[in-house]
């Protein structure tokens, strides 16, 4: 199987990137750019997204794919929703392949197993309607328009590169990656002893409550809420973000 596409810019000590559902590793936007400041940036398609569209993989064997890509020594990674997901996955079950975790809008999963089965029914019939309408540009409209993303411009959305995907690819990363497949790790989390940062927007509430459960778990974790934020928080305020992430890395 081919390995994980991957775009690559900046300099400095290696900061791996990995984007939310719709998103490529071409949609960081200025929040990018700003982290390669300082920071040689691996933005990673994640599978059934960007370049790495055809690649089928659930959240554990997408951590394999991207540790794939590196050699043994350890590094930062830093993952947003989706990617999140996968970046916690990573650290909490490949110990000692990271140095620092960041996590923005994410959560330990849903521990209630018939909401999380409820959510997987809904992302298997979300999947079914991308491969029946095969129409992207809608889907991500839709997609857009949840009150999850209210704060989100035009621009700041980077449609061009959510617009590369292709139906079949989400349609699979849903089924397989999406949030009622995550193993709920809350019970691991005072295990995790690397630093993490876990941000959320102030103004979305859902996930600066789980950012304060998570951090309360974690032996040595720090929680910071984005002013005027919502959910995409590192695209909205993306000078405030990376100036958190540069100040906490540094």
């Amino acid at each position: 199987m081919p390995p994980l596409v991957t775009r690559t810019w900046g300099d400095g000590p290696p900061l791996v990137l990995l984007h939310g559902f719709t998103q490529t590793a071409a949609a960081w936007g200025p929040f990018g750019q700003l982290l390669g400041c300082h920071r040689t940036i691996v933005a990673v398609d994640l599978p059934g997204h960007g370049g790495s569209a055809s690649i089928a993989a659930d959240l554990e064997e997408t951590a394999d794919r991207v540790l794939e890509l590196f050699d043994d020594e350890p590094f930062d990674l830093l993952g947003y929703s989706l990617g999140g997901r996968v970046a916690l996955t990573l650290a909490l079950t490949r110990p000692g392949r990271l140095s620092s975790l960041i996590l923005v809008g994410s959560t330990a999963g849903i521990q209630d197993p018939v909401e999380a089965a409820d959510r997987r029914r809904r992302d298997e019939a979300l999947a079914t309607l991308i491969e029946a309408e095969d129409d992207v540009p809608a889907f991500v409209e839709r997609w857009l328009a949840q009150e999850l993303f209210a704060d989100l411009g035009t621009k700041e959305a980077e449609l061009d590169a959510r617009l590369a995907n292709t139906a079949a690819g989400l349609a699979d990363s849903l089924r397989r990656s999406g949030a009622g497949t995550q193993v709920p790790r809350w019970d691991q989390l005072a295990g995790l002893t690397i630093p993490t940062l876990v941000i959320a927007g102030e103004d979305d509430q859902k996930y600066s409550a789980l950012g304060r459960r998570m951090v309360d778990l974690l032996p040595d974790g720090r929680l910071v809420l984005i002013a005027g934020a919502g959910h995409a928080c590192h695209l909205t305020r993306p000078s405030d973000t990376a100036a958190v992430v540069e100040g906490w890395l540094g």
